[in-house]
């Protein structure tokens, strides 16, 4: 019986067999069914990966309008003329054109008398204030300077023009308008009709807003720039380069063409790897705990931001630096070792040139991304109110993503546009950085 069963089970598996090696009869139209939708699949696939371009295109273009709608209006500010009489009675009394002497004069209160003669009819206190909101409180520091560099002014009446207060800059700018009712907006009816009457008489215009490029922070949203977040920024780049770019090409070189191949190397890849992805307020953290708490080093230093951004964009740098020199062909390395090169000669004189670009690259994309961060500088006090311009790396300054973060927690309308015209030029020189690592790749890489 058990011979039969087996018999039995081979016949099965003969026929099973038989019926595989079988052909399959297929005709013409059930071809041409699969064959269109394959076709169909294929169209529907490239439709949704374009209709993702679109997308991504779309939101870029609504955050660039946004963006651009929002700031633009900043790289313009609002000038009031007024006839002014530089009284040498407030200015020199003495007449001894000593700029010490100059400098303690009343500038403010020659401002406020010029209002008073334009606008007789102002009389009370209250009204008083809120007509001499019509020019900045960063008026009198120009009058100053202006009287300083030109003391023949003192004894004379000229018509000046002066920066105007930010609410009445937002009312020339379109943002505050007269229709709102009074209750709903900054400016009342009389500020209102005080602006009117100098911009009928031709008194009120707009200028190029150079302050927004040469000062540094300020309270008055007027008197505020981005020069001195800007010059903290390139400290802080500076001090990052310096410290990650060779530890991080020494690292990648040791770790590529040196290491030996055995479990501490891997460890350390590996946490090398894990480390470009750690958050970067970690970093912050750290440079909280070793740079401040330890070393004690100034805060708010850009030298603390800078070695705090190092910590962070070495992983980038080791990471790409070692692509590169991966990606130079072995043969380089044989024919420079059969001639007789040492491997050190070999790595310096041969694999590192050709890698250079490829190393270029990564380093630029790593300074990139170590100029838009806020979260570890925060953590180390580069968020603090800095209105100085920094002379050196060891002074206390602040950073141009901290300046927009700082301006936008600001309760003042101005300070919106303010805001996203720095964003607009934080994109700039994020695109300028990007740019440059790609020309660099294209001129000198070299295919293999």
């Amino acid at each position: 019986m058990t011979d039969m069963a087996s018999l039995m089970e081979d016949r099965a598996a003969g026929s099973d067999a038989a019926n595989l090696r079988k052909p399959v009869d297929w005709d013409s139209a059930h071809i041409a069914r699969n064959i269109k939708k394959r076709y169909a699949a294929e169209r529907r696939f490239k439709a949704y990966g374009l209709a993702a371009i679109m997308l991504a295109l779309a939101a870029l273009v609504m955050l660039g309008y946004s963006i651009i709608s929002k700031g633009y209006s900043a790289f313009v500010q609002t000038y009031v003329q007024i006839e002014l009489t530089f009284d040498p009675a407030t200015i020199d009394p003495d007449a001894t054109r000593d700029p010490a002497v100059i400098g303690r004069a009343n500038f403010d209160g020659l401002i406020k008398d010029a209002l008073r003669a334009r606008f007789p009819e102002v009389t009370s206190r209250s009204e008083k204030r809120k007509l001499y909101d019509i020019v900045s409180s960063g008026a009198s520091y120009d009058l100053r300077e202006r009287v300083l560099d030109n003391p023949s002014l003192i004894g004379q009446t000229r018509k000046v023009w002066l920066i105007a207060g930010d609410d009445f800059d937002m009312l020339n700018k379109g943002y505050i308008s007269a229709e709102t009712s009074e209750a709903s907006r900054r400016l009342d009816d009389d500020q209102i009709g005080w602006f009117q009457s100098l911009t009928d008489s031709g008194a009120i215009e707009k200028r190029f807003h150079t302050r927004f490029f040469t000062n540094g922070d300020s309270r008055e949203p007027e008197l505020a720039g981005i020069w001195g977040a800007a010059v903290g920024s390139f400290y802080t780049l500076i001090v990052t380069l310096v410290l990650s770019f060779p530890i991080g090409v020494a690292a990648a070189i040791y770790l590529e063409e040196f290491a030996p191949k055995n479990r501490l190397t891997q460890v350390i890849e590996v946490n090398i790897n894990n480390l470009a992805a750690v958050p970067s307020i970690v970093f912050g953290l750290l440079g909280l705990e070793l740079y401040l708490n330890v070393m004690h080093l100034p805060r708010s230093a850009p030298v603390v931001g800078g070695l705090t951004l190092a910590l962070m964009t070495l992983p980038t740098i080791i990471i790409a630096a070692r692509a590169a020199i991966k990606a130079v062909p072995p043969s380089i390395r044989q024919a420079a070792l059969g001639l007789g090169a040492s491997p050190v000669q070999t790595v310096s004189h041969h694999v590192l040139p050709l890698a250079m670009p490829g190393i270029l690259t990564g380093t630029i994309i790593g300074m990139a991304q170590a100029l838009g961060e806020t979260a570890p500088l925060l953590m180390i006090g580069m968020v603090a109110f800095i209105v100085d311009i920094p002379g050196s790396a060891m002074d206390a300054a602040t950073v141009l993503p901290v300046q927009i973060y700082l301006w936008a927690d600001s309760p003042e309308r101005a300070f919106v546009e303010k805001t996203s015209a720095a964003i607009m030029v934080l994109l700039a020189f994020l695109i300028l950085m990007n740019g440059l690592a790609v020309f660099l790749r294209k001129k000198f890489e070299r295919k293999w």
